[in-house]
């Protein structure tokens, strides 16, 4: 096999997989192609992966991932799809949003084993929250796709029936958090904290709560230990559930996934 990863796309999330695959995988491995041609110039030098075409990685490369945007995967597909029906040793991967393992294989006319994920950004830092499904992999093969991007970060398999759902939550949840953060930092600044220490300290804060949320559990016992009674925490809590925190938040996952569900259609 002459590659054992190959990327057909590589903007944001597609190039953060490229960069966290390169940390267990070697570059002459990593094949990538996409239009923009300074983006697949940027992981040869840095990376030391291959710049080729999407028909090369279609017909030499173990893993495809298909990191096109979902509204034109099928005519992505089309391209090479005749090559990809020839194949007996290939496993198709899909970080498009919406678009089903089924939808995957009629684009390509075969029941091909598909693993399709949901990552989030912070792949590129290798903290990423990836959900993922599998039709027809083999054991060894599942197995060698986790290894490849172990240095990702979290990956958890769930039935496709919920990936939608799942990513409404960590595929969208980090522009929630930074909004959040901002907010956090701009109330900081209002209280007099100067504006780059307020966003230190909005940032760390989160960091270090996710930290605890991993390590101890459940969040209502973490915060319950914060809220000292008559304390000032319970005071900025009872603010945030006064002006609709709770349910604005609830509001911004659903939205998300009923978005998802109205893209899909």
């Amino acid at each position: 096999m002459k590659y054992t990863l190959g990327f057909i796309g590589c903007g944001n999330m597609g190039g953060a997989l490229v960069q966290a695959a390169a940390k267990t995988v070697d570059g002459n491995k990593i094949a990538v192609c996409d239009f923009d041609k300074a983006k697949v110039e940027k992981f040869e030098k840095t990376l030391g992966a291959v710049g080729t075409t999407a028909q090369d990685i279609a017909e030499n490369a173990k893993f495809i991932v298909l990191a096109v945007k979902p509204q034109v995967m099928e005519s992505a597909i089309a391209d090479f799809a005749e090559v990809l029906r020839a194949r007996k040793d290939v496993v198709v991967v899909t970080i498009a949003a919406g678009l089903s393992i089924g939808a995957i294989r009629s684009f390509i006319g075969a029941a091909l084993p598909v693993i399709r994920i949901m990552p989030n950004t912070p792949v590129a830092l290798g903290q990423g929250m990836i959900l993922y499904t599998t039709a027809d992999v083999c054991e060894g093969a599942e197995r060698e796709f986790l290894t490849a991007f172990a240095k990702a970060g979290v990956f958890d398999k769930i039935p496709e029936d919920k990936i939608d759902a799942g990513s409404a939550l960590s595929g969208c949840g980090p522009a929630f958090v930074y909004a959040f953060a901002e907010a956090l930092a701009d109330g900081g600044v209002e209280c007099g904290v100067p504006r780059d220490k307020a966003a230190l300290y909005a940032a760390q804060t989160l960091l270090g709560a996710a930290e605890m949320l991993l390590e101890y559990g459940h969040p209502a016992d973490l915060k319950d230990a914060v809220c000292s009674p008559g304390g000032t925490t319970i005071a900025g809590i009872h603010a945030l559930e006064k002006a609709g925190f709770r349910g604005a938040t609830i509001e911004a996952v659903t939205a998300a996934y009923k978005r998802t569900l109205e893209l899909k259609k």
